[in-house]
């Protein structure tokens, strides 16, 4: 009963937070006692289910502070037993050397394998286990930011879902207009990076000269785990809008020697820090080329989201790179609408932008990372920044967050192995002799 209620709850809509209760000092007792159980792993596996079940249930049913303190709970309470750690150590300390160092070794891994890895791993028994356990960790994830306690259980959560959902287990599917709408309403919902605003705008984004590619899992088979978005064209594309546009004429793919990248979005936020964007690329690039041989260029036109904040924090650059508009001016479309300032800005923004992606860095220093997000992920699978493009997202967003500035980077299949290795190094940034030259004259 419990399973098939917990089933029900999770196919339909959460409950709102107004209508879930809090934890009660009673209630708190009674599932320190259901977790004491969960964790005994006692009777058999009907027995197991059923108890990770109720425990599944009870979370659903507690508002955001309730479940704070459910997740709170087993983070502190269900660690390893320090005694028995102790223990297991000295002995193993003791046997180093001997016959029995690896029976020691073994049963000191044993000791320090905590009792939350018991209580999460149950959940994968029941139907959307899975999905439960992915949710319950994008909970956590905004927990941590103000309660670092629960940081051991988020670490063990992570390790947990990384092996579950390990790129071995993943399949590829090809999304097209005839996938059922329950799966196309949630790309709909998911698009993280250019919004789909009608079903006439999807319809286009599944076009003869377009593919649409997902990594799924066998247990969340209803939930696309990330997408990428493609256009099959004969140039390398610099604005966005004008491959959104729903008029333009439909490109016929059996000419096509390039494939971009235009989207790539994450759809569950609990599975932060699980990566596998990288493999789905690979697997795409694959699929591509044997459908379409005569393939013969891989890229992006991606955003640079991190370029207003990276200069909100030294606005000095924007007067370095000649360019005497504030912030809050270049960040608005406002300035486009006046022809000689656009023609005025082209290369002191461009001056800007490649500045950017060859030395903006994530802490601040030159042996940093990348500070922009999506220059991270491209060169850490071995792409090479391309061009820059001027004006290439002319929407709201694209000003907000870049000033309109877009970026190419290209999939030279090639060299891949050659960049990822340079940038995992040594941190060098693949980059094309035009971007090269835009970021030192800047």
């Amino acid at each position: 009963m419990a399973v098939n209620s917990l089933v029900s709850k999770l196919r339909s809509l959460m409950t709102p937070e107004s209508e879930r209760a809090g934890l009660t000092a009673k209630g708190l007792e009674r599932l320190r006692v259901q977790l004491r159980d969960c964790a005994a792993g006692q009777g058999g596996e009907v027995s197991a289910r059923t108890r990770a079940a109720r425990l599944a249930e009870t979370y659903l049913g507690l508002n955001d502070a309730g479940r704070q303190a459910f997740l709170k709970l087993i983070a502190l309470e269900f660690g390893p037993d320090p005694a028995r750690v102790a223990e297991a150590h000295a002995a193993y300390q003791k046997a180093v050397g001997t016959p029995d160092q690896w029976k020691a070794e073994a049963a000191l891994r044993g000791a320090m394998r905590s009792s939350r890895i018991r209580i999460l791993t149950q959940f994968n028994a029941i139907p959307q286990g899975v999905k439960f356990l992915v949710d319950l960790r994008a909970d956590l994830l905004r927990y941590l930011e103000q309660d670092k306690e629960l940081a051991v259980l988020d670490r063990e959560l992570e390790s947990r879902l990384s092996a579950w959902f390990d790129v071995g287990f993943l399949e590829l599917q090809r999304l097209t207009w005839n996938t059922p709408a329950a799966l196309l309403e949630k790309l709909i919902q998911y698009e993280a990076v250019h919004e789909i605003r009608s079903w006439t705008d999807l319809k286009n984004r599944l076009d003869s000269d377009r593919r649409l590619y997902a990594f799924f899992h066998p247990r969340m088979p209803a939930e696309p785990l990330i997408f990428v978005e493609v256009a099959l064209t004969d140039h390398l594309t610099g604005n966005v809008q004008e491959l959104l546009d729903e008029q333009a004429p439909v490109f016929d793919h059996r000419k096509a020697d390039t494939a971009i990248f235009y989207s790539i979005s994450n759809t569950q936020v609990g599975l932060r820090g699980v990566s596998f964007g990288n493999f789905l690329l690979k697997r795409v690039i694959d699929d591509l080329k044997r459908d379409f041989p005569r393939l013969e260029n891989f890229a992006t036109l991606s955003p640079m989201p991190g370029l207003a904040a990276w200069v909100r924090k030294q606005p000095q650059v924007l007067a370095e790179a000649g360019i005497d508009l504030s912030l809050e001016t270049l960040s608005t479309a406002a300035w486009s609408a006046d022809k000689t300032q656009v023609r005025a800005l082209r290369e002191p923004l461009s001056r800007l932008g490649a500045r950017y992606l060859a030395t903006a860095k994530q802490k601040g220093d030159e042996t940093g990372a990348p500070f922009d997000p999506v220059s991270r992920f491209h060169l850490g699978n071995g792409a090479r920044v391309e061009r820059l493009n001027y004006l290439g997202d002319t929407s709201e967003k694209g000003f907000r967050q870049s000033f309109g500035l877009m970026v190419n980077y290209r999939y030279a299949l090639e060299d891949l192995e050659a960049n990822l290795e340079a940038f995992a190094a040594e941190g060098r940034i693949a980059m094309s002799a035009t971007v090269r030259r835009q970021a030192r004259k800047d």
